[in-house]
């Protein structure tokens, strides 16, 4: 028997040869929101990194849906429930862009904390604002991660090459072998030089960081915000930034992407550097996790009579 897989996000060309090479009949294709409902009782599965929503909606349609696999980190966008309801397999690929991730946070640190943007924009301008962009040192700062999965080990690491000390909020306290401080979370707010977001968006985490949390961080904090749209209250952060409660912020997730006029105005203020949503953008990561999701629907297959 012969399954049909479609993949509806970009996957890596060496991803879609893996699929194709396990004689599964692959459609590339990238159903639009009201259109994919319509035609995914074709597939006995899917292939979709965030971009697409598998919703309840989606999946009570494909009534041939056996697996549906996540080439990335996060599962927000996927209705786990319904899946499970309909006993379908949810695949993910959790290890495969993490030091993506990783490095993605530190040239947030670095550029927030040394005036990168700003540096290049004025002498585009034809200004030398040398006197204006004294910048700090991450050398001796405290480094709060909140959440410690794949990719807050792995910040971590980094963390400790550039002589920063660790410390760590999380539910589930695994130190990975590192020598991290496990503390409260408003421990962490109030103690840490810089602050960033590694946890998945969940009932739970929505908002984790909102008014409450940017009033007990230090005025001279640095947040990052590399994880899911979501777990930061968005309006939170805009008043932060205006009250001038943190010294700035590097983000590449929002509440709502594109950007809501909430968002514009975040990415506006002159202490915030932007990316729109890259932290997996990188080609060894994209290589990494479609090979990844792609072998995980394989062998999923190979198991389906």
């Amino acid at each position: 028997m012969k399954f049909k897989v479609l993949v509806n996000d970009p996957l890596a060309p060496d991803a879609i040869k893996i699929l194709k090479g396990a004689n599964l009949d692959v459609e590339e294709r990238e159903y639009s929101k009201e259109d994919l409902p319509k035609h995914i009782g074709e597939y006995d599965g899917i292939i979709v990194r965030s971009a697409t929503k598998v919703t309840k909606e989606v999946i009570e349609a494909g009534k041939k849906l056996k697996v549906i696999g996540r080439a990335g980190v996060g599962l927000d966008n996927i209705d786990l429930n319904a899946a499970k309801a309909h006993s379908i397999t949810v695949l993910s690929t959790p290890t495969a862009n993490s030091i993506s991730v990783a490095e993605l946070v530190f040239g947030f640190m670095i550029s927030v904390s040394r005036h990168l943007v700003t540096g290049t924009t004025t002498l585009r301008d034809g200004k030398w604002e040398k006197k204006a962009l004294d910048g700090v040192e991450l050398y001796g700062k405290t480094l709060g991660i909140v959440g410690f999965g794949n990719i807050g080990a792995e910040v971590a690491k980094r963390a400790f090459a550039f002589g920063m000390k660790v410390i760590t909020y999380d539910v589930i306290q695994n130190k990975r072998g590192l020598d991290v401080d496990f503390v409260p979370l408003n421990d962490l707010l109030k103690n840490s030089d810089y602050i960033t977001v590694h946890l998945p968006l969940l009932d739970s985490t929505k908002h984790i960081i909102s008014d409450g949390q940017f009033s007990m961080m230090k005025k001279s904090a640095i947040f990052v915000h590399a994880a899911r749209g979501g777990i930061v209250d968005d309006k939170a952060l805009l008043n932060a930034l205006k009250a001038g409660k943190i010294a700035g912020a590097g983000l590449d997730v929002f509440e709502v992407e594109p950007l809501d006029d909430t968002g514009r105005q975040i990415v506006s203020m002159p202490n915030v550097v932007a990316t729109p949503h890259l932290g997996a953008s990188t080609e060894e990561a994209q290589l990494r996790v479609g090979r990844e999701i792609a072998e995980k629907v394989v062998d999923f297959f190979k198991g389906v009579k």
